[in-house]
């Protein structure tokens, strides 16, 4: 068997068993490791080999279990778990880029991913491209023979716009630049990222992965000589590593992870189908709905549109926090993949430093909602968005 199926490899890929061959995955509570003799050490220093540590910044057994078994997952050689999300996407552009070089990326990124773009890299000598990441000819004029490296959201958060992935990497690839993609709102089951040939996905472990409100955590994929490379090096000497108790508790979350995952995305899809054309509504995005902008892109890419859904409130911000606040099965948070179902108002609490010029640009509006659905039952979910639309 040379090839298992995704909801299996959660269960076992990457697993490393201690003398005493436990069922359950150990946790190696330890910030260093011992050596017989010095000759030991100084060889283990000078030769790490794949299953050898010398201290929990550069690796730990735990740790890289979970490493080995999600970048199996989503179609990669190696993984670096990181202490965020936002670590993973600060580790790997730092890692890859220096002063002089240029960055052609999407203009729907997270505000975090944008002040990591417009206000450290670029203080550091990074030139910043932005684009509109669904107009393949802005990519194409964009990106020349001086670009380094590309950056974008599978789809992106809150407005789910939907990237032709293939499209961009193969004019990446043209001009030798490197691509790294954020799947945060793609989910680890439904990533396109290697099958296009990206050469970095970056995955918030907090969201699906965890997925139940607990930690925090990040992963950067990709092949052995990008991850053991220039990736461990910067985040080895910068700090950014995954402590192995967080990795152990989001191990055991991949065991469930397919299943999960799977469950929210059907109900997603059936929650959208129900708002689009909700009379209180200007209109709902999920990219499985024909009515989406990129459906087609999105159809192509991947076999479901996620676990979020985006849509807008007529009325704008006093009709959004009634509709918030008239909710009873869901939960006002800023967070999103949860087992919990989760509201959000984006432009006043994840989007709220933006400037209002790229809140429009972006397309979040006063009255955009972020709807990231859970694992309750769907009947239950669309009966409450009834009861709260009905308030308005």
């Amino acid at each position: 068997m040379t090839k298992l199926n995704k909801r299996t490899t959660l269960i076992h890929g990457g697993t490393r068993r201690s003398q005493y061959g436990e069922v359950s995955e150990a946790i190696f509570v330890t910030q260093g490791f011992v050596y017989d003799t010095a000759e030991a050490a100084e060889a283990r220093f000078k030769d790490l080999g794949d299953d050898e540590f010398i201290y929990a910044r550069y690796g730990n057994p735990t740790v890289r279990m979970f490493e080995n078994r999600l970048s199996e997952i989503v179609g990669y050689e190696d993984g670096f778990a990181c202490t965020s999300g936002m670590a993973a996407v600060t580790g790997a552009l730092s890692a890859l880029l220096k002063a002089g070089d240029q960055v052609v990326a999407s203009r729907a990124l997270f505000g975090s991913c944008l002040y990591v773009l417009e206000e450290v890299l670029a203080r550091f000598g990074v030139e910043i491209i932005l684009v509109d990441g669904t107009d393949n000819a802005a990519w194409d004029a964009a990106i020349t023979d001086k670009t380094t490296l590309v950056f974008l959201e599978g789809i992106s958060n809150p407005t789910l716009e939907v990237v032709d992935l293939e499209h961009v990497v193969n004019r990446a690839h043209a001009h030798d630049a490197l691509v790294v993609v954020d799947d945060a709102m793609a989910t680890p089951i439904f990533s396109c990222s290697a099958r296009f040939g990206a050469d970095i996905c970056v995955i918030s472990t907090t969201k699906h992965v965890d997925g139940q409100g607990r930690m925090l955590g990040g992963m950067i994929c990709g092949s052995k000589e990008l991850i053991r490379g220039p990736i461990e090096t910067y985040m080895k000497h910068t700090g950014g590593a995954m402590n192995p108790f967080t990795a152990w508790v989001q191990l055991k979350s991949l065991d469930t992870l397919d299943l999960r995952v799977r469950a929210q995305a059907a109900s997603a899809m059936q929650i959208a189908e129900w708002l689009e054309g909700h009379p209180k509504l200007a209109g709902v995005r999920y990219p499985q709905l024909p009515s989406h902008p990129q459906h087609e892109v999105a159809m192509r890419q991947a076999e479901s549109g996620g676990t979020v859904i985006s849509f807008d409130v007529k009325g704008g911000k006093a009709e959004c926090f009634k509709l918030l606040n008239s909710l009873r099965v869901f939960t006002i948070s800023n967070n999103f993949a949860d087992s919990k179902s989760i509201v959000t108002h984006p432009s006043t609490t994840t989007h709220q430093r933006l400037p209002q010029e790229q809140k429009d640009a972006l397309g979040i509006g006063e009255g955009t909602v972020r709807l990231s659905v859970g694992l309750e039952h769907p009947d239950d979910l669309i009966a409450d968005l009834s009861q709260a639309l009905e308030a308005l």
